[in-house]
């Protein structure tokens, strides 16, 4: 799904930590307007507060998927109701006085919650913490009928923005994805979520076995022209762990060589730059004012409060990890009032280097001078100028005073252009 950090194939995950390689809705009195169209987050905006709520179930676990997700024969719903909403108010307690810009859902498979549990997260939420009045509120969908027949009563609870999990448009590659549900149903998911909430994104997985560039290019333009103005585009990767990785080790199927991966990834920051929906970050694409302005959080090095199983969280320099299985987490929260396992005072150059490792995905990239004053390093503490100078004159860096930016050729390259570049 898109990446509820707090990061598929996804930028970030709240619910993990980790970094890898989104009509109308009806208003009740009270109701949260959608974000206007056009207005570009900024950083005047970073004193705001996210919220990530991670929901760890879902029907079935994705041989790709190496998220914290469960499949459970049931669960109780008025229990998890009353644990998230309990790790809320602990939350809320030791982060006052802050303004909350965001809030997402994610997992898991949070069309899963029942929305009843939505509406109590939101109202609760807004009631902690005062909501800017263009406050965006995601939820990650799978795109089944099942769950498109709740996005009414999503919509009413108060969401206004949904990422949908399409992942290919393709019925017999979904079957290989493991996915529950076809080209068409998923279709059909999307126009209803088109016709309930202001704003609307979904996934694609590319990069797979056997991919050629004319086969993702077709795809790719069908993806173009469903009117959506945010899309999130992952090459696959196979992580430890997963079903795919036994797949693999057993030579059941050999992933896509990585030169045709870059050749892809080119080719799809081309494709969506002409639609008018550039990159503005490594894996994300949309029409300017249309960003994520939750997972921009993330990548400028924000404060998020997380709730729920593995969540994490950043208070100005302290980092928070949740239990991280279901069962440990509830139980945890009935006996301390919240779930975190482990709290830690982040020394400067770990905030430095979260802040470089996440900015430096973003088309902006970051301002040496901000990470610098956030940190309470020098500059100089931050980047090896010299390391910065060579990769330049690659073409793999820019540099203008203090902003530092990943070019689209450097982008291929990101992880060892961090590894050389941050200062010892």
């Amino acid at each position: 799904m898109e990446g509820s950090l707090p990061l598929a194939t996804h930028p970030s995950d709240p619910a993990t930590g980790v970094s890898h390689a989104p009509g109308m809705a009806k208003e009740l009195p009270g109701a949260i307007p959608a974000p206007a169209a056009g207005s570009l987050p900024s950083l005047e905006r970073e004193g705001e507060l996210a919220l990530y709520v991670h929901w760890p179930f879902c029907v079935s676990k994705c041989p790709y998927c190496d998220f914290n997700s469960h499949v459970r024969d049931s669960v109780d719903q008025q229990a998890w109701r009353d644990a998230l909403l309990r790790d809320l108010a602990h939350e809320a307690a030791v982060l006052p006085g802050r303004r909350l810009g965001s809030i997402f859902f994610g997992g898991g498979t949070p069309s899963l919650m029942p929305p009843a549990t939505v509406a109590a997260l939101i109202d609760a939420a807004t009631r902690h913490w005062p909501a800017a009045d263009d406050i965006e509120i995601t939820l990650e969908a799978n795109p089944s009928s099942v769950e498109a027949a709740r996005f009414a009563d999503l919509a009413h609870a108060g969401i206004n923005r949904v990422s949908l999990g399409l992942q290919a448009l393709d019925d017999q590659v979904l079957g290989w994805l493991g996915r529950a549900h076809g080209v068409a149903e998923g279709l059909a998911a999307l126009d209803t979520a088109q016709n309930h909430f202001g704003r609307v994104s979904f996934d694609l997985i590319y990069a797979r076995p056997g991919q050629t560039p004319e086969a993702w290019d077709a795809e790719l333009r069908r993806a173009l022209s469903f009117g959506t103005e945010h899309l999130s585009l992952y090459q696959l990767t196979i992580e430890p762990g997963t079903q795919f990785a036994t797949r693999v080790a057993k030579g059941e199927f050999v992933p896509l060589d990585p030169d045709a991966g870059a050749e892809l990834f080119e080719q799809t920051r081309a494709a969506t730059a002409a639609a008018g929906l550039p990159a503005y970050e490594i894996s994300n694409h949309a029409r300017p004012g249309a960003e994520s302005r939750h997972n921009l959080t993330y990548w400028r090095y924000g404060n998020y409060a997380g709730i729920g199983p593995g969540a994490h969280g950043r208070r100005d320099g302290r980092a928070t990890v949740r239990r991280r299985k279901p069962e440990n987490w509830i139980a945890r929260v009935e006996a301390n009032g919240h779930g975190i396992e482990r709290e830690d005072d982040l020394p400067p150059e770990a905030r430095a280097q979260e802040a470089l490792l996440m900015g430096l995905r973003l088309a902006e990239g970051v301002d040496l001078a901000r990470i610098a004053a956030m940190s309470g390093l020098s500059v100089g503490q931050l980047v090896d100028a010299a390391a910065v100078d060579r990769l330049a004159r690659q073409g793999l860096l820019a540099r203008d005073g203090e902003r530092l930016t990943v070019t689209d050729a450097g982008m291929l390259l990101l992880d060892a252009i961090l590894a050389e570049i941050v200062a010892a």
